[in-house]
């Protein structure tokens, strides 16, 4: 059973641990050399612009979604997971307690400085793209698909990682290489479309078409490659009820897209700082997240 918490966490604050940065969603701390503690907040980013109301109880979530897939996947890629409880990090019981469900003690690994996107369809910023130039990140395609259509295969279309407050860039397979290297880069090509194959399988199953995802990707000091940071969840994810999936236009979402659609009726320049939230679309974004896990780990949440 899904006991997801209604609290909200817009900011966590851990005494006794160093805090190292303040993501749009997660906050890291460092517990030692070797591990991180990631705490998923409830903070709500579009667009690259955190905004000012959160959705109470994503953190967790978008934590319980990560950790299914981690352990689905990790037979594909190795993880950051470390299987160790906050309590063995954090002395304090009304932290730990306060915390337990959005936090996770991970393996301090070195990121990678691009996000590994694979699109399956034809949405968002690729359908934009493609009704300029044709292309995709590079990657030409034939002419006359339309919005929302089946690729011919998936694309590996990689993206810088924006500084907080900018927008993350989509960038060639070739301008990857040359930031990681051509070895590594197709090592991750090869392992973000072995993950995203898995789960759309998975997902098919449970009503869920997965459009497009990104995933990021860490190294140990021998030079493994890693999964890290949230794996196939709403913020990282297109989801799509299969049901009701057409050709031509946007689909229903599970995701944030619901939110980017509000943010689009309003006259806001996607710069920070971002608009108010209503109150409404708040409780249908959490409805939606809740959906997703309900489809995908096939729990029920609590009466």
């Amino acid at each position: 059973m899904i006991d997801i918490p209604d609290n909200t966490i817009y900011e966590s604050h851990v005494p006794g641990l160093q805090l190292l940065t303040r993501g749009k969603v997660r906050d890291v701390y460092a517990c030692d050399d070797d591990h991180l503690l990631i705490v998923a907040t409830d903070r709500l980013s579009a667009y690259d612009v955190v905004l000012p109301d959160p959705v109470p109880g994503k953190g967790a979530i978008l934590t319980a979604i990560s950790n299914f897939w981690f352990g689905w996947t990790k037979n594909i890629v190795a993880n950051h997971l470390t299987g160790r409880d906050i309590s063995d990090v954090v002395d304090e019981r009304a932290i730990c307690d306060e915390l337990r469900d959005r936090a996770t003690v991970v393996r301090r690994l070195t990121p990678l400085p691009i996000e590994a996107v694979v699109r399956g369809y034809l949405a968002g910023s690729g359908w934009r793209d493609y009704g300029t130039t044709g292309k995709i990140c590079g990657i030409r395609l034939r002419t006359g698909l339309k919005q929302a259509q089946r690729l011919p295969t998936p694309l590996f279309t990689p993206a810088t990682k924006a500084e907080h407050g900018d927008h993350d860039e989509n960038i060639s397979f070739g301008d990857a290489a040359k930031l990681i290297g051509e070895a590594l880069a197709n090592d991750v090509r090869g392992a973000a479309l072995a993950l995203y194959e898995e789960a759309t399988l998975f997902a098919a199953a449970r009503g869920i078409i997965i459009a497009d995802t990104k995933f990021e990707f860490g190294q140990d000091s021998s030079g493994k490659l890693y999964l890290i940071d949230e794996a196939l969840t709403p913020d990282s994810s297109r989801f799509w009820p299969s049901a009701e999936y057409r050709v031509g236009i946007s689909p229903p979402s599970f995701d944030k897209q619901f939110v980017r659609d509000y943010l689009e009726t309003l006259d806001w320049d996607k710069a920070a700082p971002g608009p108010r939230i209503p109150a409404e679309v708040i409780r249908r974004t959490r409805e939606k997240y809740l959906m997703a896990l309900e489809l995908l780990t096939g729990t029920e949440r609590k009466a």
